[in-house]
């Protein structure tokens, strides 16, 4: 007897991963969608991103999420239906699908994630919610329903997530809208005004994985092809790790402040068990060098660094639908409406 199908999805704003239960496989690619003249669909993930900042005018190269949230469902369903036909060739009738959220979200926000798989190959899915937080809690290893006080803070690409966990829920969630993305812009800026070159975000986002270290203060510079500013034309420039360090770390002290207004806000009691253990940092711009230490120094508090990165979500999630208990615990239908019992 097959086992029915099972999925858990985690929309990043960067990346979508969607694991495969059956097969216990991990597919992962860019949450991009290539659309020309309005209407015309022409490449998805990894394709549509190849495209990306190379495309002509009538050709939209977009992110179908705004800051952690769906904000274009109709490209998403596209994007999800075209990587499940990888991820399997062949649905079941009725698959279920486990998607990681936001805890703090608005009844519409969470219909967004309904309404997804409402149509064509979706539309007999039977789809549940889950909060990235506890996905991210149970990578780690933490038991949330015996906890005292965790912080789990989760950098993405276009948000940071800080929750604390105590008390078998999450007490507290804070979603802000800063996160990978940022920095690049922050790099794009940061070179145009020192380097008179205007970079695109991919550019800076390799910028920022060649030099980005928050510790060391060693000099080292790199070619980048840009626009000059002075003259309008193409041009090869040199960009110093200098620059592109200061723009990361102003990003950082941002999120620094954020995780110091959470933790004020935190119970006192909670607090001194987060003092005491540290908080875990994950997502994807968590691999940054040394910017756990750096948070560690700046909020006077320990910084455990996850292994996970930016597939912390995606294994919390893998466990949680590999376990009756945990599902039963901590996954919700999208709909709103609880499960007929069988008589």
């Amino acid at each position: 007897m097959f086992k029915k199908q099972q999925f858990g999805i985690d929309l990043g704003s960067d990346l979508i991963k969607i694991y495969n239960v059956r097969k216990n496989t991990l597919l992962k690619e860019k949450n991009m969608i290539a659309v020309m003249d309005k209407d015309t669909y022409l490449a998805i993930g990894n394709d549509a991103y190849e495209m990306y900042e190379k495309n002509p005018k009538n050709v939209r190269v977009m992110i179908p999420m705004s800051e952690g949230m769906i904000a274009d469902t109709g490209s998403l369903e596209i994007i999800l239906y075209s990587l499940f036909r990888k991820a399997s060739p062949h649905l079941s009738k009725s698959p279920e699908l486990y998607f990681a959220v936001p805890t703090d979200m608005t009844q519409i926000e969470k219909r967004a994630y309904y309404m997804l798989t409402r149509n064509g190959a979706f539309q007999d899915c039977r789809v549940f919610l889950i909060n990235r937080p506890i996905a991210d809690a149970i990578a780690l290893g933490i038991s949330v329903k015996n906890t005292k006080g965790e912080m789990i803070v989760n950098i993405g690409a276009q948000s940071t997530e800080i929750s604390v966990i105590a008390d078998s829920r999450v007490i507290l969630s804070r979603v802000l809208p800063v996160g990978g993305f940022t920095i690049d812009t922050e790099i794009v800026d940061s070179v145009r005004r020192y380097h008179q070159l205007f970079i695109g975000m991919r550019t800076a986002a390799r910028l920022k994985l060649a030099m980005g270290n928050i510790e060391e203060e060693k000099r080292e510079a790199r070619k980048a092809m840009g626009i000059s500013s002075v003259t309008g034309l193409p041009k090869e420039g040199t960009v110093v790790s200098e620059v592109v360090n200061k723009a990361v770390l102003s990003v950082i002290d941002h999120i620094g402040e954020d995780i110091r207004s959470v933790l004020e806000r935190t119970p006192p009691q909670v607090r001194s068990e987060i003092h005491k253990n540290g908080f875990y940092l994950l997502g994807g711009t968590s691999s940054l060098p040394g910017i756990d230490r750096y948070l560690a120094e700046t909020l006077e508090y320990p910084v455990l660094l996850s292994r996970f990165t930016d597939e912390g979500t995606i294994h919390g999630l893998q466990e949680i639908i590999a376990s009756k208990d945990l599902t039963r615990q901590w996954a919700y239908p999208a709909d709103g409406k609880k499960k007929k019992k069988k008589r």
